[in-house]
């Protein structure tokens, strides 16, 4: 098992002035990702009607998904490092710019009567959409892993795993009521609106570090701490992908994406067909608000455990969180009732949501440090996109073959095997350049 002492950090108390600073600088942040998640998850709330009126089935679709997936997958690992050297502001401006022309291309097409060579087209437009788009995560993460200290990143993961939330509902509810209630282009205009204006005020407000906004940098008590080294690839390429912590969450971050991906590509389809629940529908709101309602509350927990009861470690709260997903996936998958069903999805996102916001979101920055954090948030992202890109051809072909029924249970194995993954990390923390 690896090991490492608990860091001895003390987290600095911050004036108010500081605090009020820094949520100028995380909540607009985390606004602009969700607005990310609105213009990529749009084709998750369309793919089942975009189906249906082209005449393509769920394996045609996924390969649009697969595209998306293993794009972004990519993109994120080589994006990482660009962050890290250029800036989070800098990466997030672009990636908010590039997503929202992409997704007004993709809607001004459609607007204007585009029925041919669509798997062909959509698969490539959807694929440059994600690679602009997988400058969000590690932009952000980057940004504030110089505000907050390694003591206080259980309650960003939290936030961060928030913010992801209030995206789905952006994506899903909203993307909802607009396929029920307008053309269904304007599912890929609006998210395009509302990534330029993230992205001017993201422009005038954010500061990628506290020194930038006027307030003195601090020792975040992380892998960087006490680290001088220059950061240049060969730095980079040390803290990040030979580090056998890193490649432990790596693997645990492949089992989170399929079952991620695995619930969200389908879940909208899955209510339809099984259990009558229309996209626009109360019930259909229900489950979409449960996304959120659910990846909020689970992104807090998730952080507060960690940094209240298990001292800043991740791993056991993630390990709780990996069969907490299990038990409710099995029960989703077994239950007959349509408002058990919608509920279920939610549940389900606690647990989903809380060790993704755990692990991509605050323990890449523990064991990146500041210096290489867009870097360690873009391989673990980026791992876990290559598991969705499985959940969009493959487990798009296993329904398409063997139907509803079993759905859940090519789900529930990823979290069980992500849980035994993440025990070998029991007791590791960052403890400044030791963090190995």
């Amino acid at each position: 098992m690896l090991t490492a002492a608990l860091a001895d950090f003390d987290a600095p108390e911050h004036s108010i002035s500081y605090r009020r600073r820094r949520f100028l600088n995380w909540f607009p942040l985390g606004l602009t990702y969700a607005t990310f998640y609105m213009g990529r998850y749009n084709f998750n709330v369309f793919k089942g009607q975009f189906g249906q009126m082209f005449h393509l089935d769920k394996a045609q679709v996924g390969i649009i998904a697969t595209a998306g997936f293993w794009t972004y997958a990519l993109s994120v690992m080589f994006n990482g490092p660009l962050a890290d050297k250029f800036g989070g502001k800098k990466a997030i401006l672009v990636g908010a710019v590039g997503a929202a022309l992409l997704n007004l291309v993709i809607g001004l097409l459609f607007m204007n009567g585009w029925q041919t060579k669509l798997i062909v087209g959509m698969s490539l437009l959807y694929a440059c959409n994600c690679y602009f788009q997988s400058f969000g995560a590690l932009s952000v993460v980057k940004v504030n892993a110089s505000w907050f200290h390694v003591r206080e990143r259980g309650f960003f993961g939290g936030i961060f795993g928030c913010m992801i939330s209030l995206g789905y509902t952006l994506a899903l509810t909203v993307g909802g009521y607009l396929l029920a209630h307008f053309p269904f282009w304007v599912v890929f205009l609006a998210p395009a609106g509302a990534l330029l204006v993230m992205a001017a005020i993201d422009f005038f407000v954010v500061a990628d570090t506290p020194g930038k906004a006027g307030y003195p940098d601090f020792d975040t008590g992380d892998a960087s701490s006490g680290d001088t080294s220059p950061v240049d690839l060969k730095y980079i390429f040390n803290k990040v992908f030979t580090n056998p912590v890193m490649l432990t969450l790596a693997a645990a971050e492949f089992c989170t994406g399929f079952v991620r991906q695995g619930l969200l590509l389908y879940f909208a389809e899955f209510l339809g067909e099984v259990h009558g629940i229309k996209v626009g529908s109360g019930l259909f709101s229900l489950a979409a608000t449960g996304i959120t309602v659910g990846g909020i509350i689970g992104g807090l927990l998730c952080g507060w455990m960690s940094d209240k009861l298990f001292q800043s470690r991740r791993a056991p709260v993630a390990f709780i969180f990996y069969f907490g997903q299990a038990l409710s996936v099995f029960a989703l998958g077994l239950t007959r009732s349509p408002q058990m069903a919608a509920l279920l999805v939610g549940v389900s996102c606690i647990w989903i949501f809380g060790v993704h916001g755990m692990l991509s979101g605050t323990a890449s920055a523990d064991f990146g440090g500041k210096k290489a954090a867009a870097t360690a948030t873009g391989m673990l992202d980026g791992v876990q996109y290559i598991a969705s890109g499985f959940t969009g051809f493959g487990l798009g072909w296993i329904l398409k073959t063997y139907g509803w029924g079993v759905w859940t249970t090519c789900i529930i194995p990823f979290s069980i095997i992500g849980a035994l993954i993440i025990s070998r990390l029991w007791n590791v923390t960052p403890r400044g350049a030791d963090a190995h």
